[in-house]
């Protein structure tokens, strides 16, 4: 374990360009964060591509014990990590946030390296013996969001390396100091040369997506940008997993208890100040209940603090950059001027510095206003009447994506009887967004493809081989 200090000075380049990262809750400067050009990208992936085989080579078992003892590092680091953390994407330490987020990657790299995947015998009738195996890919690029940056950085990594694959990192430019020294930590434990960071702009990045000795690539952002490494990696048919842009929707059934259910939807929706891939971004609510759930959504959203994350009382923080502060402000605006009501929020002090939208709830809103057909990727949640569950199925499936849901009833039957009718990858009872890394997670329709988490996980970074004779 190391100080704070110690820890952001291992990270700091000594030389090359660099760029500034600066604090969202405050505008102070974090630190120092390499440039890195497309010389210093080759060369990482010259070297993951020359330590994979040795690495293919221990197993699953030494595999397994390395992620093991790269969880007990990360473990040692952990409250200097969720410092860095919490300074550079503004997340509170508190709360299911900074801290949290620490403790997931300690928990995903031991669930991941504790996943049991032997050989499966597809056919065995005494004539034919036909076995199915998973080997390595070899180099995996791993191209992570700021959103959680170090948490999906392992959801990548675990499971990559678990399979003896070897990886490169490209964190986003937003927040890429967390992302270098929670492998810098990382590193400390596994050996030399299998797992690389490289901090660079969209132009060099770029590269990873066309390499010819990248055989996989695991991406967590926005739908555009899915489609743009779809397209970069044709010529080479690279394997893809992308985890895309959603806007999910929750179903609140009639007979639902408000009071029971509401803080659960709060942080469905407000989980990490609602930037979150599979947050809940549009509640439909049933006409019979639905005054009761504005009313207790609203003394729920009014008691939880949001501020600077370094302030042990906060729970929600800032938007991470200008441009998602800028979508918020313009979505609840939209809404504002189409008439719809106010219930909390939509005020943002204008003196106030660093990037805070406070939590906003908004009632009356048609379906088709911007903020429920639009992802607001924010503090901001839109609550839609309806009447009938064939109404709120419909609505809830009209957009063209489908990452998460959820439907919140009192007669679980009921609500799984609803959940099969919805078209994401992902829906949840009477919750929302709990992921689980013995659980598969991936999306539906626009919000990408591939499966990570739990064996099937691991699967989809092996290239399937079928043994026949």
């Amino acid at each position: 374990m190391e100080t704070y200090d110690a820890l952001l000075e291992s990270i700091t380049p000594t030389s090359g360009q660099t760029r500034t990262i600066l604090n969202p809750a405050t505008g102070e400067a974090v630190g120092e964060a390499p440039i890195h050009d497309l010389e210093f990208l080759e060369h990482a992936v010259a070297t993951a591509v020359e330590t994979q085989p040795a690495w293919a080579a221990l197993g699953h078992e030494a595999r397994s014990a390395a992620l093991l003892k790269a969880a007990d590092a990360v473990e040692r680091s952990a409250e200097e990590l969720a410092q860095l953390l919490s300074r550079e994407q503004g997340k509170p330490l508190n709360g299911p946030n900074a801290r949290f987020e620490v403790g997931a990657c300690v928990a995903w790299l031991r669930a991941t390296a504790g996943l049991p995947l032997e050989p499966e015998t597809i056919v065995d009738d005494g004539q034919t013996r036909a076995e199915l195996h998973y080997k390595p890919i070899g180099v995996v690029a791993a191209i992570g969001p700021w959103n959680w940056p170090m948490m999906i950085a392992i959801w990548q990594i675990a499971p990559a390396l678990r399979m003896g694959n070897t990886v490169v990192v490209k964190p986003s430019g937003n927040t890429p100091l967390s992302v270098l020294a929670l492998v810098k930590v990382l590193n400390e434990e596994l050996p030399e040369g299998i797992l690389t960071t490289v901090s660079c702009g969209r132009d060099v990045g770029a590269r990873l997506t066309d390499h010819p000795a990248i055989g996989k690539i695991m991406f967590t952002g926005s739908t555009a940008a899915g489609r743009a490494i779809i397209k970069s990696s044709a010529d080479t048919v690279k394997r893809l997993t992308l985890e895309l842009g959603g806007n999910d929707a929750g179903i609140v059934l009639p007979d639902a208890d408000p009071k029971t259910i509401a803080e659960d939807i709060f942080w469905g929706a407000f989980l990490n100040t609602g930037q979150t891939c599979a947050a809940l971004k549009r509640l439909y609510v049933h006409d019979d209940i639905y005054d009761a759930v504005c009313d207790e959504l609203t003394t729920v959203a009014k008691a939880m603090p949001m501020g600077n994350g370094l302030d042990e009382t906060n729970v929600l923080g800032p938007l991470q950059n200008k441009a998602q502060y800028d979508v918020v402000a313009n979505l609840v605006q939209a809404a504002k001027d189409s008439g719809a009501r106010i219930l909390l929020g939509g005020n943002p002090d204008p003196d106030q510095p660093g990037y805070f939208y406070p939590t906003t709830l908004v009632a009356d809103i048609d379906n088709n206003n911007p903020l429920v057909a639009e992802e607001q990727f924010g503090p901001a949640l839109p609550i839609i009447r309806y009447s009938t569950i064939d109404e709120a199925v419909e609505k809830a499936n009209a957009l063209d994506v489908g990452l998460g849901a959820s439907v919140w009833s009192s007669n679980p039957a009921a609500a799984r009887d609803v959940a099969t009718r919805i078209q994401a990858g992902t829906v949840w009872i009477n919750r929302h967004g709990a992921v689980d890394p013995r659980i598969p997670f991936g999306g539906a329709k626009q919000s990408g493809y591939g499966l990570e988490f739990g064996v099937e996980g691991l699967k989809h970074l092996g290239v399937p081989q079928v043994i026949n004779g």
